[in-house]
This record gives structure tokens, sequence and C-alpha cells, in this order.
């Protein structure tokens, strides 16, 4: 797909897609030198908060992959922040929307983190209004795509929301979230990442070479994807449950669910979802860097393999394992001691091309899955309800 002319492409109804997963390492640079240039204001805009209060709550907040990409990268920021005074959490904007009350407190000094590929998405807007409806404190970090979008709008102006906008060309055409999804993760790593800027641009290097080989290696996920699968399941610990969730996504959009998905963590895939494998399923396991973390995923794979009913269970890691030696997509080499959360933006291109693939394997275009407007590429349908608080008796009304 990489190497086809546009003129093929665009006969797959693919050429949108294909060129936002390819150019995707080029935009992390991009993400990187725009984050280096605006570190000193978004140090001092951080600092001016810890000033103020003791304790501040942090959400991250998106609708569908834009609420995956909060998934991905708590877990990982959770052990880099001090946890005595901030306190980081993921939660979707359609959650917050429709229950405002049990997420947004009055008393709780609270940092907004919007991630929006378009930043147009009812929920995104309607989150951000009943923050600043219900939260004495609000602070925002507006992380979005689009210059022109709403939420990009609305943070103009407001010296307590510090708006981010993400390279020009991570405002994905294609209908999938692709640049868009691994540009946001990408900046919230290095805005919340406490390690030195130094050591965050030798990371992001690294992934760039990562995510380069996944493009020149397009034959060796041809192979995977010829094998005969109606059905994909992704796993992964930690930030990389997040991270399966979103590559079961792709496939489940780009082959509008003629492929059926699931995903799950390493270990809570024993707990019911593995009746979900048969003899057409093909299973994927994003393998940690952190050695105790391994351990549960090798578990998991070699498990599967014994099982013999799956057709490919394959792992996705930064290195070989003696401990695995079934089907892996690998990184020898590169990787090294790259943590779980900023490995998972090459490893999402893996998930990212094998939905591609499987989107023309079934007769799908990818850059326009869902012909009959069943699903939108910005959310449409959505009613939102007004919501008042009646503090006085400490109870809520919906008008």
């Amino acid at each position: 797909m990489f190497n086809l002319n546009k003129e093929k492409l665009i006969s797959l109804g693919a050429e949108h897609t294909t060129a936002e997963i390819k150019q995707q390492p080029d935009l992390w640079g991009e993400a990187l030198h725009s984050f280096l240039q605006k570190s000193g204001d978004i140090k001092a805009f951080l600092r001016n908060i810890q000033k103020k209060h003791e304790k501040i709550r942090v959400i991250f907040t998106g609708a569908g992959t834009s609420a995956y990409v909060g998934d991905t990268v708590t877990p990982y920021l959770k052990g880099k922040v001090d946890e005595q005074q901030w306190g980081l959490q993921s939660v979707p904007t359609t959650a917050i929307v429709s229950n405002p009350y049990q997420f947004l407190k009055s008393d709780i000094p609270t940092v907004l983190v919007s991630f929006a590929r378009s930043g147009n998405s009812p929920e995104s807007v309607a989150a951000v209004e009943l923050a600043e409806q219900i939260v004495t404190d609000l602070y925002q970090l507006t992380i979005t795509c689009s210059k022109d979008g709403k939420l990009a709008k609305r943070a103009i102006g407001d010296e307590d929301n510090l708006l981010l906008i993400m390279p020009e060309k991570s405002n994905d055409q294609g209908f999938a979230m692709t640049g868009s999804y691994t540009c946001m993760a990408l900046t919230a790593l290095l805005i919340f990442d406490s390690s030195s800027d130094g050591e965050k641009e030798k990371i992001v290097n690294k992934i760039r070479l990562m995510g380069e080989s996944v493009i020149w290696r397009e034959k060796d996920i041809k192979k995977i994807a010829a094998v005969d699968f109606e059905r994909i399941i992704y796993l992964g610990s930690g930030g990389f449950e997040g991270l399966a969730r979103e590559a079961q996504l792709k496939i489940l959009e780009l082959t509008a669910g003629k492929v059926a998905t699931a995903f799950d963590s390493s270990l809570g895939f024993r707990h019911g979802p593995k009746s979900f494998v048969n003899e057409k399923t093909a299973v994927f396991v994003f393998v940690s860097n952190n050695p105790y973390t391994r351990q549960y995923d090798l578990d998991i794979l070699n498990e599967l393999k014994q099982d013999q009913i799956s057709p490919l269970v394959c792992a996705i890691a930064s290195e070989a394992d003696p401990l695995f030696s079934g089907d892996a997509f690998l990184f020898d080499g590169i990787a090294g001691e790259v943590p779980d959360a900023y490995m998972s933006l090459p490893f999402i291109m893996i998930g990212q091309t094998m939905a591609l693939l499987a989107a023309i394997k079934v007769g799908n275009k990818p850059d326009t899955p869902s012909p009959n407007g069943t699903v939108n590429r910005v959310v449409k349908g959505v009613t939102i309800h007004k919501y008042k608080e009646e503090k006085e008796k400490g109870t809520k009304l919906f008008l």
C-alpha cells in the first residue's frame, strides 16, 4: 500500500488513510519541535497552577480515539508525576457529559486536558462547558489538530486555557484517526513526563526509527494479514490496554464491522473474553518493555499458542524473548529501553496498517468505510441536554 501510486490508491479508496499512516514518524518530529519551542510556556502554565493549589486533579478527556489517547498515556504518566500534587485520570467526554456529577467537583481544582482532532464533536464542547459551569478553579489544556475547531476558538484569549495545535497534517482527512491519535498522545507524554527534554528528544528519535521501519516492512504485515481470519483480538497491559482498544477500533472502523474485534488486558482476557477465540481469530499481544509486566504478556501468548485454536498468535514487541518462540513483529536493535507509552506510537502503526490491509481484503474503502453515514468522521446526532446543579440541596436537576 505504501508504495502504490496515487491513482491506484484513489481507485482503492485509500489515498488519505495510506498517506496519513505513512507520514506519522515525520509528524512526531514536528510535534517534538513544537513542544520544545513552547516548553517554557507550558512549564510556566503548570507551575502557576502548582503554586495556587496543594492538590490538582488532571482529567484527560476526549471521545472515541481521542479518549483512548488518555487511556494510553495515563498509566505511564501516573508513575512520572508527583501524585501527592497531581492526580491523573482518563475520563471520556461521553462519560463526563452523561454523568458530570460523578467526575466534576466544584471544590477540587482541576486541569481538563481535552484531546480532539477537529474540536467540533458535540461532547467535546459540552464537556468543557460543564467543567466551566461546575468547577470553581478550572484550568485547561486544549490539545487539538484543528486551529479552526470550536475548542481551539474557545481557548483563544483565555489565560487559564493553554492551546496547543498539533502539526497541520495530523488533522486526518481519512475517516479513521491515525496521526491525530499519535501526535496528541506524544504531546501529552512530552508535557507531563518528568524526564529531561534531552531524554525526551532521544526517545522520540528512536520511535521515529521504529515507525519508519513499520513502513518499509509492510511486506511482513501483509504476510500476517494473509492469514484466514474473521476476528481480531488485541491485548496489552497497562497503557497497552488502551492501545489495544484503539487498535481494535481501527479494524472495526475501516472494515465497517466486517471483521469482528475485541480487546482486553493480558491478564483480564482469561476472565470470559477468551471465549471469543475460535479457529478464525487472529490474536495480537503488545508486549511490555517492563521486565515484570512482560511476564504476563508472554504467559498469555504461550497459553494461546498452546491452545492451538487461533491460526495466528502474534507478539508485537521491541525485541525477541526466549520465553516465546511464536510469530512476532519485532524492532530488534532500535527500541532499546523506550518506555511503553512512547512505544505505543510505532506499535499502533502496525495496528493501523493491519486495519488498512483488512479493509482492502474485505472489499471496503478505508477513506470512506461507512458510505451510508451510519458512522461519521465528526459524530452527528448527539443531543446535549442542559444540566443544572442545585447546590443548596446537593441534588441534580435535569432539564
